[in-house]
């Protein structure tokens, strides 16, 4: 009985095995594939989205056509963008793309929201100018921040090179080792370094390289350490001593420029004392006081 049990259990198996292979080949061959092969899947995907970004890509470049622009304006926009950290040539088309595109988007918003049924002329006309406008605030809040980033980490740069200078290495392959060493803690000046880098290696100069990174940056103490340099190497000075005396001002320059920032965090508090805590200050002290004068003249010119 248990033999014949078990033969039944064993064909029962094979005919329903038999019976998917049949039916369900096509999706068993799907998921086998998946699991041989996982990148298939995200292989495609990766397509599809570099589809979208080529075609928004297209659209973008098309719609930069439609703005006027000079040659001059079109420099002056790529050297915002450089700082900012783009570099490509297609940086520039997408800024004027992004000029055209976004202020027609607004309008569409305004238009379907219905904000502009009381004054249509207000609000489209405030829509063009917000969309115009809102990629260059956004440009200037950008390269403010990179140069920020490149102040703050400018003395860890130079205690680096003191470090590899006075181990014996040259400044060009102390500025290589210390790119290489800030990549991750410091990506922005580690970013224009490497700039430095490449252009020392493809026979520039270096006095030349440095002084473009000082106009790539736009940091006043950046260009300060360029002069520096280009002054020890003129006269000869002792480099590691030059960028440790330099590294030491400018973190003499940012503790007091800290204590200028504290010193006038007294006058910047007048506004919000004078304007939202006084008020509730007197509103508390002399409230009670008002309304026992005001209940007290009324009962006597009532009586």
């Amino acid at each position: 009985m248990v033999l014949a049990a078990s033969a039944f259990f064993v064909i029962f198996l094979l005919i329903g095995s038999g019976g998917l292979l049949l039916f369900y080949r096509e999706a068993m061959l799907q998921r086998l594939s998946a699991v041989v092969t996982p990148r298939a899947k995200h292989a495609t995907l990766l397509t599809n989205i570099q589809q979208a970004g080529s075609s928004l890509r297209g659209m973008v470049e098309h719609a930069e056509r439609v703005l006027p622009k000079s040659q001059a304006e079109v420099s002056v926009v790529q050297q915002r963008l450089i700082r900012a950290g783009y570099r490509k040539e297609s940086a520039a088309k997408a800024f004027y793309g992004v000029k055209v595109l976004l202020p027609l988007s607004l309008c569409l918003l305004v238009l379907v929201t219905g904000l502009g049924r009381q004054s249509p002329f207000f609000a489209y006309a405030a829509a063009l100018g917000l969309g115009f406008l809102a990629p260059d605030f956004w440009l200037g809040r950008r390269i403010s921040i990179r140069q920020s980033r490149i102040r703050r980490g400018l003395p860890d740069v130079l205690d680096l090179l003191v470090i590899c200078v006075e181990a014996g290495l040259g400044l060009d392959q102390a500025t290589a080792r210390t790119t290489e060493e800030l990549r991750l803690g410091q990506p922005a000046i580690s970013d224009e370094l490497s700039v430095v880098v490449l252009e020392q290696r493809a026979g520039r100069p270096r006095s030349d390289a440095w002084r473009n990174f000082a106009d790539r940056s736009g940091v006043d103490s950046v260009r300060n350490l360029v002069s520096v340099l280009a002054q020890s190497e003129q006269f000869g000075t002792s480099i590691a001593k030059t960028l440790r005396i330099h590294s030491e001002t400018l973190r003499t320059q940012r503790r007091q420029k800290v204590e200028e920032q504290a010193a006038k965090t007294t006058i910047k508090l007048i506004f919000p004392l004078v304007f939202f805590i006084f008020p509730s200050l007197f509103l508390v002290t002399l409230g009670p006081a008002v309304i026992i004068m005001t209940e007290s003249f009324q009962k006597y010119l009532t009586n």
